[in-house]
This record gives structure tokens, sequence and C-alpha cells, in this order.
């Protein structure tokens, strides 16, 4: 086969990559499993509603906690009222603070007790908050989470400073604030009025806030990492199991393509029972029988070549010699030769022409079913009508109508059943018996065809079904058969998914025994109306 030049924008197996730049699987398999990942990668968002559900229950929870202390206030006596603060102060650890009408600091539970909390500076810590602080930011612009205002100590240390305690006294109810601390862990303040026209601020360092958002996103991180781990590892496996077999496999259909089939051995990765494994095994056994095809192909154009040099060097040995021959008996000898000669040319063209297309015109042909008992029997009488050579009887055991159905093309079938016919009657010695039986068995249609001549050798059987071979009868004369008669029916006959053979006579008498085996029909033609 002829090398064939590759157009430069056809599919490259080796490269991976097609003209247009379409990416080779493995990055693709990857990406899918990345992106499937991503979806896991979005638990961060749920991560910001996660804490902003904590805050806004930390603010009603100061809220509530400071409105209760507001009423115990006032019910308690005076001296009683910096002990309840200091009180509070400790249980809840919270920096209570009550400024009077004027937003004068009256109390302060800092001054009461020891500091329940003390606000750290960046500078101070190690520099594992640093990192952990960077992780909070990136995480916060990824989510876009809302950014809450940072948390100062005013200079001077009244009610005006505090926008809380301001918007409590400007709509007369309780008011809670989340800002940032300056190492962004939360402050949860709360602000209340009392009927007596004093004020109560409350602020929390609420770390644990962010100790517990921490703490999730370090255990979400690690079953992320844990997953972009394994799915990486199992894409690369999955990638390995399916991209090198089909690079493996696209190289050698490429090899193929370019004409080096006798060099190529097209993998067929008998360990693989999967699809690539049904898609190696096929790719072997199409290039097989590509392979078997060329062969055949370059074998039947040698064999043409060979069958006609003879009768074309016959035609021009006998068309030189008409020039030098005078003799009218001898002219007109080598003008029949001549006919002959091209008698037999047209013969062999036309058989030829029929043998080169079986295959394309089958393949192009829709069966219909077909009753082989009614075909054999009209091609039986027509025959009959016609006059049969030497005497030679045919007998047809005719079946049953619509059992010896198959599906197929009509005249193809013909075309077998006349050459084995012919074949038998050319055989047979003068006012012998052709036996033709059509019988079931097995799902298939068995037709053979008997005849009474010297039968065919085993070693011989299979030859017969060569294109050009020919065992001809001793009194037939040389040429009138091109040798491809048999051969053709073998090719209708596979081209129909059945089988044909030579076998002996049941009844131990001479003569040859032609099978033919055909699939029967799955379904029956309406038309055929059983007996």
């Amino acid at each position: 086969m002829a090398p064939v030049t590759a157009s430069p924008k056809r599919f490259d197996p080796v490269a991976g990559l097609s003209w247009s730049g379409r990416i080779s699987l493995t990055p693709r398999i990857l990406a899918v499993n990345v992106f499937a990942l991503a979806l896991l990668a979005g638990g961060f968002f749920y991560l910001d509603s996660y804490r902003t559900r904590i805050v806004d229950d930390r603010l009603q929870q100061s809220a509530r906690e400071l409105q209760l202390l507001a009423i115990g206030l006032e019910n308690a006596p005076a001296d009683r009222q910096n002990a309840l603060i200091a009180a509070y102060s400790r249980q809840t650890e919270d920096r209570v603070r009550r400024y009077d009408a004027q937003g004068t600091l009256i109390a302060d539970s800092f001054t009461m007790n020891a500091p329940r909390y003390r606000l750290r500076l960046p500078e101070e810590e190690e520099w594992q908050r640093h990192v952990a602080r960077f992780l909070d930011k990136a995480i916060d612009r990824i989510v876009s989470a809302d950014r809450p205002p940072n948390f100062e100590e005013p200079a001077v240390d009244r009610a005006q400073t505090w926008p809380e305690l301001v918007e409590a006294r400007r709509t007369g109810r309780m008011q809670a604030m989340n800002r940032y601390a300056p190492d962004r862990t939360f402050m949860i303040s709360a602000a209340v009025n009392m009927k007596d026209g004093t004020s109560l601020l409350a602020t929390e360092n609420a770390r644990d806030i962010t100790r517990i958002v921490r703490a999730e996103r370090f255990r979400l991180g690690m079953v992320l990492a844990a997953a972009v781990l394994a799915s990486v590892l199992l894409s690369l496996f999955l990638a390995r199991t399916i991209v090198q077999p089909l690079q493996r496999l696209a190289r050698a259909a490429v090899r193929v393509r370019l004409g080096r089939a006798r060099e190529v051995t097209v993998p067929r990765l008998p360990d693989r029972r999967d699809e690539i494994g049904m898609l190696a095994r096929a790719l072997s056994d199409m290039s097989h029988a590509l392979r078997q095809r060329i062969d055949a192909t370059d074998a039947f154009a040698a064999d043409v070549s060979h069958e006609l040099k003879n009768p074309i060097a016959s035609l021009r040995s006998a068309l030189d010699a008409l020039d030098r021959v005078d003799k009218p008996e001898l002219r007109a000898q080598l003008m029949a030769i001549a006919q002959d000669d091209v008698r037999r040319l047209d013969r062999l063209v036309t058989d030829i022409a029929e043998a080169s297309r079986i295959d394309a015109q089958l393949s192009r042909t829709r069966f219909e079913p077909i009753d082989l008992g009614l075909l054999i029997e009209r091609m039986v009488v027509a025959r009959e009508a016609r006059g049969v050579p030497r005497g030679v009887r045919l007998a047809f055991a005719r079946p049953r109508k619509n059992v010896a159905v198959v599906l197929g093309e009509e005249q193809r079938i013909i075309r077998v059943l006349d050459n084995l016919i012919d074949n038998a009657v050319s055989f047979s010695p003068d006012g012998g018996l052709v036996q033709i039986v059509a019988t079931v068995a097995d799902n298939e249609v068995l037709v053979s065809v008997e005849d009474q001549g010297p039968g065919v050798p085993e070693s011989e059987r299979e030859h017969v079904f060569r294109r050009f071979h020919s065992v001809r009868p001793e009194n037939e004369a040389f040429g009138k058969h091109s040798g491809l008669g048999l051969a053709i029916a073998r090719s209708i006959v596979e081209g129909h998914q059945g089988k044909i053979s030579i076998a002996d006579r049941q009844d131990a008498q001479s003569g040859a025994c032609f099978i033919m085996r055909l699939p029967m029909a799955v379904e029956r033609d309406p038309g055929i109306v059983s007996e």
C-alpha cells in the first residue's frame, strides 16, 4: 500500500493535541475532577455564613444579658449597683461601663475587678498568628465577606464617643455592634438606656468565635487537601490507564494508515476487559482483516494478469500468423482460435468484474426473505425446459412452504445455485442424476447438490474455491470456464453470513456433494403462507 502524506491539520496522536489546540485527555480528566473539588471548596462560603450566625447570636445574647443587668440595676439599692455590675462582669467576662445623663463615665467594671480581657496587638504575637490572620483576610476576600469597622478605645471615654450609645439614646432602644479588635478578633458590644437617664455599655473580646471558625476552617482545609491529593492521584491513574493505551493504539493506527501495515502489530491488550480492551481487539482484528483484504487484492491482481496473459498471447499468435498463412483452411482455423480467445477473454473479464464487486454490492444491498424451496423449484423447471446437456437429470425434493426461508438478495443466491448446478451437470456422466435437497437444521438452511461424477479429492476440496483454480472434466474443451465460478459462489455465500463446503455423498456412491449453509430468516415474509 502506497504511503499517504498526512495533512498538517490532521490529528497527531503522539503529541496528543489536535490542530485546533484542544487539550489532551490527561489535563481534561484532572480539570473535571478538580472542578468537582471546587464545589467542595465552596464550603468556605458556608464558613462565612456560619461565622455570621455565631456573631449575630452573640450580639443578641449580649444585648439580652445587658437588658437583664439594666433591670437589676433599676431595682437594686444605689449602694449595691456597683457590686452588681462587678458580679455581672466576672460572670460574663464583659467590660461594663455606666454613663450619667451628660455622658460622663461613672462606673467601670475593669476598675472594680481585674480586667476580663486584654486587646492584643499584632506586633506582639507569634508568626503563627500572622499566618492565621493572613488566611482570614484571604478567605474573606474570596467569599466577599462584609468587613466590620475597627474597634478603638476612645482617648476620652464619654458616652458620645460610642456609636451604639448614641444610637440607643436617639432611638430609645437597645443597640448592639460588632467590630474588629486589632488582632482581627471580634469585639461584641451592647448599649442600653436606663429609666434614670444613665446608660450601660458592655464590650466583649469574643476570641472564641475566631477560634471556632479557624478550627472548622482547618478541618475543612484538611479534608479538601486530602480530597485534592486523592483526586489528583486517581486522575493520573485514570489518565494512565486510558490515555497511554489510546496513544499506543493511535500510533499503531497511524502507521497502518501510512502504509507500514506489515511492520505494525496493533496491541490487543488482552488483560483489559473494559471498553478500551474491546477497542484494542477490534482495531487489531480490523487491521488484520484489512491486511488480508490487501493481500487478497494483490493476489487477485496478480492472478488476473496471469490469467489474461494466456488468451492474449494465444490471440496475438493467431493474429500474427494470419499474415503469413495463405491456405483458407488454416486461416479459418486461426480465426476460430482467435474468436475462441476473444470469447474466453470476454468470459474472464465478465467474471473478474463480478468477483471484484460482489463485496461492495452486498454491503449496500437490502436483504429480503427468500423461500429457497420455491426458488430452486423454479430454477429446476426452467433448466429442464431449456434442456439439460447429455441427458443429465435433475431431481429436487421440495420442502414445505415457508420452511427453508433465508434473508438475502435473490439474484445472488440464484447465481450461487446456478454455479453449483452447472458444476454438478458438467461432472455428471451422460444420463446421470443431480440431486438437490433443501433442509433445515440448527437454525440453518442447508442446500446440498450431489452429482455422480468422479468427486473431489479431500486435498482439493479447499483449493477448488480459490480464484482461477479450475479442475474440469477430461472431455471438456480448455478455456470453457474462468475458474471463478466457485470462488464467486463462496464470496456470495459468505456475504450472506453462510458457508459452503464439499463433502462425500451420504449414500457412499461416487460423486461430489456441495453443501451451502445459510442462516434462517428471523423475519417471515407476510406474503408467504405456511402450508
